[in-house]
């Protein structure tokens, strides 16, 4: 990468931060406050004496970097346009990484591998994604355009386009209202589990209620009042189980994990 493109990738980054920190509040703060930008710079020239080969001279200038800003970016790694590392402390970039265009990490991101394969071993992270604080994304798979991770998530398999990931492991979710600017929430997240766990509940009661009426149907007779042997009722289910003598044990019983 000449000069003046590297001046011009610094100014495109200063204006990204300007653009997605609130808290930034001039040019000249930037650059001289932001661990993130200063790990980007340094990352560039790393890179391309990494491209030309000077693998040592590329390793001792990142690894500087990292000492300075807290960032450890692999000097193989390639990196897109007015990429933001916000805060940045304990970000890890590995060697084969890719990352595209206005992609934004908060800090104790680890883009990393899964083992000691080797080749592409480390993930793709498309264009207008955001990485939030203390997220993983493990292997060579492929984050798409303006997916979300959220805070903590744990990513093993590919994330499709438009998606918002969650938990651990990493569930993904559909965005309902998917748009190319960039997605900065990091509290208004889905919970794909909580759905899941209300849906069950809500189908547990109306199985509940329609059982009910099945058995005032048939006759079934009212807790403690058991029908005479012989009664049209008699041999029904009274619905106490624990007076029923073909209950199962409670020692049988296996708990909810």
């Amino acid at each position: 990468m000449k000069w003046n493109e590297r001046r011009a990738r610094a100014r495109e980054d200063i204006a990204a931060v300007m653009a997605r920190d609130p808290a930034a509040t001039s040019k000249l703060e930037v650059r001289l406050c932001y661990p993130g930008l200063s790990a980007l710079k340094a990352h560039r020239v790393a890179h391309t004496l990494y491209q030309k080969g000077h693998i040592v001279a590329a390793r001792w200038l990142s690894q500087r970097a990292r000492h300075r800003t807290g960032i450890e970016i692999h000097p193989g790694a390639t990196i897109g346009r007015r990429v933001f590392i916000d805060h940045g402390d304990g970000v890890v970039i590995g060697e084969t990484t890719v990352i595209g265009d206005d992609v934004t990490i908060y800090q104790g991101v680890t883009l990393g591998g899964t083992g000691k394969d080797v080749g592409k071993r480390h993930p793709t992270v498309g264009n207008g994604v955001t990485i939030g604080a203390g997220a993983k994304v493990l292997g060579p798979i492929t984050v798409g355009d303006h997916s979300k991770i959220g805070a903590g998530a744990i990513v093993l398999r590919d994330v499709p386009p438009n998606c918002t990931v969650v938990g651990n492991p990493g569930r993904i979710v559909k965005k309902k209202t998917p748009g190319p600017e960039v997605d900065l929430d990091q509290v208004n997240l889905p919970d794909p589990m909580l759905d899941r766990m209300e849906s069950l509940y809500t189908r547990l009661s109306h199985l509940e209620r329609c059982l009910a009426r099945h058995a005032e149907k048939l006759g079934c007779y009212a807790e403690g009042e058991p029908a005479a042997v012989g009664a049209p009722g008699a041999g029904r289910c009274p619905g106490d189980c624990s007076t029923c003598p073909d209950a199962l044990p409670i020692e049988k019983e296996e708990p909810l994990c």
